[in-house]
């Protein structure tokens, strides 16, 4: 049994059959084997929430904020939200008394600004468009749909430019009486803002919410919600 330049014993005689290596091969060849041997790229930190290498400040696959290290949310969900089908036939129009409700996602500047820290590398869009959500139903959800797939949210915010900040399931919003709506922090990894608040709601506590009222999530969306009836009332 003959022996290769890397010392393994080889049964065959002409190249190794365990490395390769041709067999009475000087040494620098065996020297310039291992310097062509391709080897792989360190990965990014992991993210102490999923384990997603890290590519940014917020983590793709949760959102989690590595500049801030904002904890693991361990708020239990509040609500059970079964999968609703799309209904056959579009919904009845609201009656002329009733109000409805809409919001309106926008990219805010000045929410940007109060928010960013230092070693942020997240940019401002260029470009984001406005779009507006009717609020139907008893519960809407807000965040980013999963690439896996599945049920996404009411509001789905997935698309570019998309705003990293965002969790799958962020914010819900909650059908109360007389035709108003409540905001619940289903346990977001980054907080949610209303008005001019700095500081994060408390997750799992409703917020009642008003026409006019905006919500803060991510690094730079704002919903603002409108009630049909308060414009009528501000017109007239």
């Amino acid at each position: 049994m003959l022996t290769c330049p890397a010392g393994h014993d080889s049964a065959a005689t002409d190249f190794c059959d365990v490395c390769g290596l041709q067999l009475g091969a000087p040494e620098a060849a065996m020297h310039t084997a291992e310097r062509t041997t391709p080897t792989a790229e360190p990965l990014g930190e992991p993210c102490p929430q999923c384990g997603e290498p890290r590519s940014g400040r917020f983590c793709e696959g949760c959102s989690y904020d590595f500049v801030a290290g904002f904890p693991v949310a361990t708020v239990a969900p509040l609500v059970t939200i079964a999968p609703v089908a799309a209904p056959a036939t579009p919904p009845p129009a609201p009656a002329p008394d009733e109000s409805v409700w809409t919001a309106t996602i926008s990219a805010d500047r000045d929410y940007f600004d109060t928010m960013r820290s230092e070693d942020d590398d997240i940019e401002f869009p260029a470009h984001y468009p406005e779009r507006a959500f009717v609020l139907r139903g008893t519960q809407v959800r807000v965040g980013r749909r999963r690439a896996s797939g599945g049920s996404g949210p009411e509001i789905d915010l997935t698309g570019r430019p998309q705003d990293p900040g965002i969790s799958h399931v962020h914010v819900l919003l909650l059908a109360r009486t007389e035709n108003t709506w409540a905001l619940i922090d289903l346990g977001s990894t980054n907080g949610t803002r209303v008005n001019d608040g700095i500081d994060p709601i408390e997750q799992g506590t409703p917020i009642a919410l008003t026409s006019g009222d905006r919500i803060h999530i991510g690094a730079w969306t704002t919903l603002t919600l409108t009630s049909s009836k308060q414009n009528r009332d501000n017109a007239s």
